[in-house]
């Protein structure tokens, strides 16, 4: 069993950038990073995790000029909120040929969270790349907290596992939407929403 296992963030680079699959802590959890913009990274992260086809993945951007590659409509509130860093933020998808279906998977919105950490951030920067990151487990069991208890779960079907330390907060990130100019708490998580 090959495992590969580094400590340095951008060993990841190369990575996906060649199309493969990460195992790091992001802002909040373990997650399983891949490019947004490469269709079978995506497709192979559902099959790794065991994840319904119809639940979309969040996406982690380093600053909002990252949206404008998704067809997302203008919505200056929720980039607003989006710029406060660690809040994920749903936004609607102006998408008439299902070009990012692989992504939306049909609910033609996409959610995005510029990570409140400055490593990481500058690991994105570096990246030039959107990256998914669902949490590091397979679908119906806990989140791995470290590195260790990602191997466990995924062994060989990851590329890289970058190892971060232990998550001290073991909680997903805050997921909003505007409606109406209000703003909607779907998923209370890690951060408070005191805008």
């Amino acid at each position: 069993m090959n495992i590969n296992i580094s400590t340095k963030l951008d060993d990841a680079i190369d990575v996906i950038k060649n199309g493969g699959i990460v195992i790091t802590k992001t802002d909040t959890i373990y997650g399983i990073l891949a490019n947004a913009l490469d269709k079978e990274g995506i497709e192979k992260i559902y099959v790794i995790k065991g994840r319904e086809k119809d639940k979309p993945f969040i996406i982690l951007i380093p600053n909002t000029k990252f949206l404008k590659k998704f067809k997302v409509k203008e919505n200056p509130q929720a980039e607003k909120i989006l710029n406060h860093k660690g809040i994920t933020v749903i936004f609607d998808v102006n998408d008439p040929n299902n070009e990012f279906e692989y992504l939306h998977r049909g609910t033609k919105t996409l959610a995005f969270r510029i990570p409140d950490d400055p490593e990481f951030l500058g690991f994105l920067n570096k990246l030039d790349i959107p990256v998914v990151a669902p949490s590091a487990n397979p679908s119906g069991l806990t989140p791995a907290e470290d590195i260790h208890k990602a191997i466990e779960y995924f062994k060989d079907k990851v590329d890289l596992y970058i190892d971060r330390g232990k998550s001290e907060i073991n909680i997903p990130s805050t997921i909003v939407k505007i409606e109406n100019s209000k703003i909607k708490i779907l998923r209370q998580g890690s951060k408070q929403i005191d805008l």
